[in-house]
């Protein structure tokens, strides 16, 4: 299971934001992102993840939206549920019950805000793969946790974790990941959580990208990765530079107020984020309306 899937988690796995309607988890725009995002090729998709707003869901809304996710994508791309948090019971909790209902890997964040040393991540992402037999993707975020994931860190849990399988990986220093790919080798599934980096990181030889701009343009961005497999670099790197005025706007606020605005204004959901999130400023709506309009997505 393991080496299958390890063949089948690549290209561009969408983190979908988590819809809401009236305060309320809007699952029925959820179900409908999820067949908008196949039809259009994504190689596969995840949810509850930094792009899904896991931190103002209920423990219940959570494991609903993981179990939508599983039941409305049915095993036609692969599924990865978002499980890790700051607390160690909460992230084996939802990994588990991923596991249960049939999630195809998880992907565990690096606990944010206590800044735990190396010994204290080893120790909760191998307790956490130790209680499961699908794969375990690790997420480093430095930017949001405070801390980074070392290198020999990944190293170590990769010996002694048969079902940790890669890492997505939201550093900025390009040389960390090369360093990484390096030290674990190009089997380790190594994605970009980095929009400018998901072509450099398929050049290095990663295993794809985990792309919030994927919810809005989710051909594009799964094109740039078939592009690179079919050895098509020049194209690739045109739709690289294509993407990233995109790529920009998509982080002209805090990640995901404008996906879900952008999401918005193409009629996909409502644009509602919870407190304390608020809604993209009136100066940069029209910016990102702007934007849209550029790419064809929206009429002058």
């Amino acid at each position: 299971m393991l080496k299958n899937l390890r063949k089948e988690l690549r290209g561009s796995i969408v983190p979908l934001v988590t819809p809401f309607r009236g305060g309320l988890v809007d699952e029925k725009a959820l179900a409908s992102l999820i067949e908008w995002q196949i039809e259009n090729g994504s190689h596969g998709l995840s949810v509850t993840g930094t792009t899904g707003e896991p931190t103002a869901l209920t423990r219940a809304e959570r494991e609903r939206v993981i179990q939508l996710g599983c039941e409305s994508i049915r095993g036609r791309v692969p599924f990865v549920a978002a499980t890790g948090s700051n607390n160690f019971e909460e992230t084996k909790h939802f990994s588990e019950f991923a596991q249960k209902i049939g999630a195809d890997a998880v992907l565990l964040i690096t606990p944010y805000y206590v800044r735990p040393s190396q010994e204290g991540l080893y120790q909760h992402f191998k307790a956490v793969a130790d209680s499961l037999e699908i794969p375990v993707i690790l997420y480093n975020i430095p930017g949001r946790s405070a801390i980074n994931l070392e290198i020999e860190t990944v190293a170590r849990l990769r010996e002694n974790c048969r079902n940790i399988v890669g890492i997505k990986e939201a550093n900025h220093d390009f040389s960390h990941i090369t360093r990484l790919l390096g030290k674990l080798g190009r089997d380790f599934l190594v994605f970009s959580g980095i929009e400018l980096l998901c072509f450099p990181i398929l050049a290095i030889g990663g295993a794809g990208y985990v792309s919030a701009t994927g919810n809005i343009m989710p051909k594009e961005v799964a094109r740039l990765y078939d592009l690179v497999a079919e050895g098509k670099w020049k194209e690739a790197q045109d739709l690289h530079y294509h993407l990233m005025p995109l790529n920009d706007a998509v982080f002209i606020e805090i990640n995901p107020v404008p996906a879900k605005t952008a999401l918005g204004m193409l009629g996909k959901i409502s644009p509602e984020v919870r407190l304390p999130l608020a809604p993209l400023s009136a100066e940069n709506e029209k910016r990102l309306r702007s934007i849209l309009t550029q790419y064809g997505l929206l009429k002058n």
